[in-house]
């Protein structure tokens, strides 16, 4: 059933009445098989319904028009596919939009199908109105994450190109700059990476006629023909090339394709030409059906059938399939002087190679300059789909549900610039995505308006002003709010960043309180306490003590007690002169004079602090437990001990016998050379009477700086080592 009568609408012209009817008989003839009878008087019902509801005919600042929804079914049914649930919702679209349709009677009288892609395109076409192509990559993610079902994406980029149609001699300038903005840099790649490409194509020659006219109006002069009568010389091309290659006995398939007239001014720029020295104005590709083994034999021969029937320019001879891009990519590539001295690109390839150049890395769009993202491989899925479908690809895609930014949500400033997160992103980590620092110190957010804490779950659409304070900083609970990767580092690193700064205030106090006490910390020991702590990290230890879980008495105490020189204050004042000695089985073979006479049974160990041997000028001091320990007398505590308890001091001296080895320790500091380890190492192992016990060493910038622990029969010995391991090449310094 068409509607051959005028609706009864007094705001449409004569011209618009015409158009009217004229759009109605097109689109059932186009959907002839997709329509019933039933559907006919439907669509043609909810046309009159529109027209006759007061709502504006035609305006071309809306696309919920009747007269721009009738375009859009047209060409929906002439370029995609005549879908009845799509058709039937395009043209309930005015309808719904002027509230003279609700969405539930629409799921109860036309299905949910329907109703699913009404409000699929009212929410991409809500914010739409945002004109954000500043992140136009977000902005299809948007897009894309609120049309769940494919089809209205195509929905969308068809009701694009209409409006683009449209807007051919409209009075706002800027208006339609932004629209023609949007369309090449949104709708017109979309349709690109769906394969709809004379829409893509369409898109991009109307974004260039209204963004730069004069350009595309001297495009469009010098090439000096219609699109039509380049179509005809392409198909005049092809078709004796055809017969040839038929003649060859070869298996193929010839796409033939025009420059598009944007195309041809990007190229200008790219090359800095004019027109005149495009030479692939006319494009051809040859697509063989062969054999593995006889791909490059088989496009030589193509290539050859062409030489032999135009001229070529070897300049512009390209050959990826002998040695292949990079990304893949394998063409063989020849560009020909063709009938009206035109020069024409041929393109060779093998299905296998159209098919990773198409589908592969080395995808046209991208080989071409631009920058996949993660819906690719649906866009691929879609794309077969709608090259492969017998009939009805709409149909075949109806249930097929896109899930690449099903993981994420978009969501946009107060100013309209969008931002992509993952799925479950919170306030938190859209203040991260801002900027650090907004994120250090934020405080909650207003979200459509709303007060929202931290840890506000964000969905797709939310407009988010972040609130912040010069008082708030980062919390270890933070990690449990956020989940996107870059605001969980950010987190820790400013975690860390706090943990160094109350580290640096720790280690600050201890060391206070140890010149206090007249004390000298050495760096090895008081990593050998940090490790007995149980802290894996020395900047959690000093943290701790900086934050007052840790008492620096405390510290200080277990520090003397593992360097062997604990003073016990409680203790009883014993003086040297008191002391008295009780029997005890010797350790070693006395070497120690103490007390002025060499006495058999003593108990003494050779402080770790200092370790002293033989040779060095010694001093005794009684511990509270009996023992002598044995400092030399330049040792790093020694000042402390004689200030504090002259009172336990005892002379000792060395009694000429060494008893073996002692352990000495030195620290040596030199240039991070290669071999210079080894050179010490052989060294100390020719040495006379010493021995090697342990070595460490750690290098940085260029430097590097070694514990030696040596075992040595007595001071000489050591001195002398000392000077050795100063002339070795790269050695800087070394000290006990």
């Amino acid at each position: 059933m068409i509607m051959t009568e005028y609706p009864n609408n007094d705001i449409l012209s004569f011209a618009e009445r015409r158009e009217v009817v004229s759009l109605l008989s097109r689109l059932h003839t186009l959907a002839a098989d997709s329509f019933s009878e039933e559907d006919k008087a439907e669509f043609n019902q909810l046309s009159r319904r529109a027209l006759s509801s007061g709502l504006p005919a035609h305006d071309d600042k809306g696309l919920c028009t009747p007269v721009m929804t009738l375009r859009t079914a047209v060409a929906f049914a002439e370029y995609v596919d005549p879908d009845r649930n799509i058709l039937l919702a395009i043209g309930m679209a005015p309808l719904l939009a002027g509230g003279y349709l609700d969405i539930m009677d629409i799921r109860r009288r036309w299905g949910a199908d329907v109703a699913s892609l009404l409000v699929g395109a009212e929410s991409v076409a809500r914010y739409s109105s945002f004109n954000n192509m500043a992140n136009r990559e977000n902005f299809r993610g948007l897009m894309l994450s609120l049309a769940d079902d494919i089809r209205v994406i195509i929905m969308m980029i068809v009701r694009n190109l209409v409006l683009m149609r449209a807007i051919n001699l409209h009075p706002d300038d800027d208006w339609v700059r932004n629209v023609a903005f949007e369309a090449n840099y949104l709708y017109a790649q979309l349709a690109h990476r769906l394969g709809l490409y004379k829409i893509k194509g369409e898109l991009e020659d109307l974004a260039l006629k209204y963004t730069n006219r004069e350009i595309y109006t001297q495009i469009a002069h010098k090439l000096n023909e219609t699109k039509r009568s380049r179509d005809a010389y392409i198909a005049s091309f092809i078709a004796p090339l055809r017969k040839k290659l038929e003649e060859a006995g070869l298996s193929f398939e010839i796409k033939g394709r025009t420059k598009s007239i944007s195309s041809i001014w990007g190229k200008m720029q790219k090359q800095k030409v004019d027109i005149n020295g495009i030479y692939d104005l006319f494009a051809i590709r040859v697509i063989v059906d062969t054999p593995l083994e006889k791909e490059k034999s088989d496009c030589w021969l193509a290539y050859s059938i062409l030489a032999d029937m135009y001229t070529a320019n070897p300049a512009r001879m390209r050959d990826w399939i002998t040695i292949p891009k990079s990304n893949g990519y394998e063409s063989l590539h020849a560009t020909v002087m063709g009938p009206d001295n035109k020069w024409v690109e041929v393109q060779f390839r093998t299905r296998r190679m159209d098919l990773v150049a198409e589908k592969g890395l080395a995808a046209h769009w991208r080989y071409k300059g631009g920058k996949g993202d993660s819906t690719d491989q649906w866009m691929n899925n879609i794309r077969d789909i709608l090259e492969t479908a017998d009939a009805g690809p709409m149909q075949l895609m109806r249930d097929m549900k896109q899930a690449s930014y099903a993981r994420e949500v978009f969501v946009f400033t107060p100013k309209g610039d969008l931002f992509r997160l993952p799925a479950g992103a919170t306030v938190l980590d859209f203040a991260f995505l801002i900027h650090s620092e907004v994120g250090a110190h934020c405080t909650g957010a207003v979200v459509n308006s709303s007060h929202r804490k931290i840890s506000h779950r964000l969905s797709s659409g939310d407009t988010v002003e972040i609130l912040t304070s010069s008082t708030q900083s980062p919390k270890s609970e933070w990690l449990n709010i956020v989940v996107s990767p870059k605001a969980r580092n950010k987190i820790k690193q400013k975690l860390n960043e706090e943990k160094l700064r109350q580290a640096d205030i720790g280690k600050e106090t201890l060391l206070r309180r140890a010149k206090n006490r007249k004390l000298e910390l050495e760096e090895t020991e008081m990593m050998r306490l940090i490790k007995k702590e149980g802290y894996k990290y020395a900047s959690d230890f000093y943290a701790d003590i900086a934050l007052e879980k840790l008492d620096p008495a405390k510290i200080l105490s277990k520090y003397l007690e593992l360097t062997d020189h604990e003073i016990d204050p409680e203790s009883s004042h014993v003086s040297a002169e008191e002391f008295r000695l009780s029997p005890q089985t010797p350790d070693r073979e006395d070497m120690l004079i103490i007390g002025g006479e060499s006495i058999d049974g003593l108990r003494y160990k050779l402080a770790r602090c200092c370790a002293p041997v033989y040779g060095d000028k010694v001093f005794g001091f009684i511990s509270s437990d009996g023992v002598v320990k044995v400092h030399r007398d330049d040792c790093p505590n020694a000042a402390n001990i004689r200030a504090r308890y002259p009172y336990r001091l005892i002379r000792v001296d060395w009694s000429g016998k060494t008893g073996g080895e002692l352990p000495a320790t030195l620290r040596i500091v030199g240039n991070d050379d290669i071999g210079i380890v080894a050179n010490i190492t052989s060294l100390i192992s020719k040495e006379p009477g010493v021995m090697l016990r342990n070595i460490a060493i750690d290098s940085n910038d260029g430097m590097f700086q070694g514990i030696l622990v040596v075992g040595v029969s007595g001071e000489r010995e050591l001195q002398l080592l000392i000077k050795k391991l100063k002339g070795i090449k790269g050695v800087k310094n070394v000290t006990r």
